[in-house]
């Protein structure tokens, strides 16, 4: 089973990279920015909170982020009520670059994560993932 944990941990997001980097020309890690900030109110986050949310350092989100900027697919702002942090805001053009991707790469996820299991054990999956994910956040909130 480790041995198993080991490969989806380090090769499943590799494979999803390579797949979005064939059919976008965009990372996994910047894929999962754009979706990030598309599911935010008014495409809009903290970018503090982005970088959490994305298991990110600052300094990595920061370089995808002139990235984007560069791209207009994102902008940058000071906040409006503490000018200490900044808002990253999904533009229109973000939007598309996502939309753009988001079919292949849906498609690649089901068919390497959902399709070999049964509906059962996708229930499974749901139940065992959730309680790993509150349990790595409980420790790295520590």
């Amino acid at each position: 089973m480790r041995q198993a944990l080991l490969t989806v941990v380090v090769a499943l997001p590799a494979a999803l990279d390579r797949q979005l980097q064939q059919t976008s020309s965009v990372s996994n890690f910047a894929y999962g920015v754009l979706a990030r900030l598309s599911m935010a109110d008014e495409h809009t986050m903290r970018l503090s909170d982005l970088a959490r949310d994305c298991d990110s350092t600052q300094p990595r989100l920061s370089k995808v982020m002139d990235r984007f900027e560069a791209r207009d697919r994102v902008g940058r702002r000071p906040g409006p009520d503490d000018s200490r942090y900044t808002l990253a805001t999904l533009t229109d053009t973000g939007r598309q670059k996502l939309a753009e991707a988001a079919p292949e790469h849906v498609a690649q996820v089901k068919r390497l994560v959902f399709d070999p299991l049964t509906a059962a054990q996708r229930r499974h999956l749901g139940t065992a993932l959730t309680r790993i994910a509150a349990t790595v956040r409980q420790e790295l909130e520590r």
